[in-house]
């Protein structure tokens, strides 16, 4: 699981990052707004732990921002803003829960496995993604395009559910080699980018716009132009 916590203050952030990496977790840590912004656009991550007051961009506007992307991440405030108008703003702004320091370790924990098991429930039982004219049953294991069917091996169909789940943002080859293959995959071997020709061939031959888009050094992304 990859986590994104944004906080500012040194011993806390490292606290949590040592208590989560202890667990077995992924963990990036960004020490302000814009740096945690940036984190989210070039990385997938399950869940986003974020502090309030920050320098560069405050929570209530990260958190805001990061439901727009991506709705179904979780998103845990934690922070030492007690009021009920700054909880009201926090669970406004989109976020999930709210957590106030000082905290005991085993309780963020807690909180942070049970979202993401709320988190991955909800994305199994969503049935429709679309972008543009591109649609996904994902029950139905159906994929269409302006309306036309398009048939898909399993492997295409995990691929571009993950992509279409991620719709608009970059998703990296180690991303998908952990999310659609499996932990142990080859990384150095082209397969990946086999597939991906192989979906671009079948949603985007002869479609005006484009859909599936390489970006150089990064990865991968559908998004609408």
């Amino acid at each position: 699981m990859n986590i994104l916590l944004v906080e500012d203050e040194l011993s806390v952030s490292n606290f949590i990052r040592k208590g989560f990496e202890s667990e077995g977790y992924l963990i990036d840590v960004a020490y302000d707004g814009i740096i945690g912004k940036n984190f989210f656009t070039k990385k997938t991550y399950d869940i986003a732990i974020l502090d309030i007051n920050l320098p560069g961009m405050n929570g209530f506007q990260l958190c805001s921002e990061f439901k727009k992307e991506q709705p179904h991440m979780p998103i845990i405030f934690l922070t030492a803003l007690d009021g009920l108008d700054d909880k009201i703003a926090g669970f406004e702004s989109g976020a999930d829960d709210y957590l106030i320091k000082p905290f005991e370790f085993q309780e963020l924990l807690m909180r942070v496995k049970a979202l993401t098991r709320r988190s991955n429930s909800k994305a199994l039982t969503e049935k429709k993604i679309s972008i543009a004219d591109l649609e996904m049953e994902t029950n139905g294991k159906v994929v269409t395009r302006a309306g036309k069917r398009i048939d898909l091996t399993a492997r295409e169909f995990s691929l571009l559910e993950y992509l279409m789940i991620n719709k608009g943002r970059v998703v990296s080859r180690v991303d998908i080699a952990e999310r659609v293959w499996d932990l142990n995959f080859d990384t150095s071997t082209n397969v990946i980018d086999v597939y991906i020709n192989y979906l671009r061939k079948k949603i985007d031959k002869g479609f005006d716009q484009k859909l599936l888009h390489t970006v150089v050094g990064m990865g991968y992304t559908i998004r609408e132009n």
